[in-house]
This record gives structure tokens, C-alpha cells and sequence, in this order.
């Protein structure tokens, strides 16, 4: 296995504009719809599914990832946790309830690995937030 392994990751919603406005917010950034690939140009995904990618670039390390919107797969409850990278996760964290979601558990040390903090979105998601300070 490389290191890093994680390539993409996804998070299912309900209610895409809804959980678009929570994570643009939270992380004070904008989500950008993805269209399907080039070899399906002009063509919708199956099933009405819709993709809202968070920023990305290729020349630095980490995971790409989107929410994601599918008929017959719902969001919350499900058993992966992404961890987001921040300067100081409680900063988020602090704006996860006045965007709609909850905090779990506030901003705590692990050791030697910094900081975490755990929270639902709008959809039922949980998430965690790392930093090292």
C-alpha cells in the first residue's frame, strides 16, 4: 500500500443545497459542481446523482473529495470518518452550529498528533476536523 492511501472520498446528502451552504460556510470556501467526464460529455449522471467537489489541486498531498446526492443511498449512519486538515480545528468547529450542524465532541488533544474535534453536518454526517495546534 502507498502511503496517504486515501484518494477520494465522498459524502452522501439529502439535500444538496442545503449541505452545500454547511460546508461552504464551516469552511469558509465554495463547492464547485463536477460535470461528468469528458468521455460522457453533455450527459447527466445516471440516476439524477449530482456531485459538488471541495477545492482540490493535484501538486499537494491529500484526498479530493464531494458530497454527493444519489437516489436510494442515504446519508448519515454510515461507518467512515473523513478527518479535515485546519490551522485550529475548534475555529470550524466553532462555526458547525450556526451553519445547522452539532458538535459531538469539541476539540481535544491526541497526544503527540494534535488536535480533533467531531461534528454532524446537516445531513446526519459525522466528520472530524484535525489540527495540530
Amino acid at each position: 500500500m502507498k502511503p496517504n492511501p486515501v484518494g477520494w472520498f465522498e459524502i452522501y446528502v439529502q439535500d444538496m443545497a442545503r449541505a452545500q451552504a454547511f460546508y461552504e460556510s464551516v469552511f469558509q470556501t465554495t463547492l464547485d459542481k463536477l460535470p461528468p467526464s469528458a468521455s460522457s460529455e453533455g450527459q447527466e449522471y445516471a440516476g439524477g446523482m449530482q456531485m459538488l467537489v471541495f477545492p482540490m489541486t493535484q501538486d499537494h498531498y491529500g484526498a479530493a473529495g464531494a458530497l454527493v446526492q444519489m437516489e436510494g443511498v442515504p446519508s448519515g449512519g454510515n461507518s467512515t470518518l473523513v478527518y479535515f486538515s485546519c490551522v485550529d480545528c475548534a475555529v470550524e468547529a466553532a462555526r458547525v452550529p450556526g451553519s445547522g450542524g452539532r458538535i459531538f465532541k469539541e476539540k481535544f488533544p491526541i497526544g503527540e498528533h494534535g488536535h480533533i474535534a467531531l461534528v454532524f453536518d446537516t445531513e446526519g454526517n459525522m466528520f472530524g476536523l484535525h489540527s495540530m495546534q
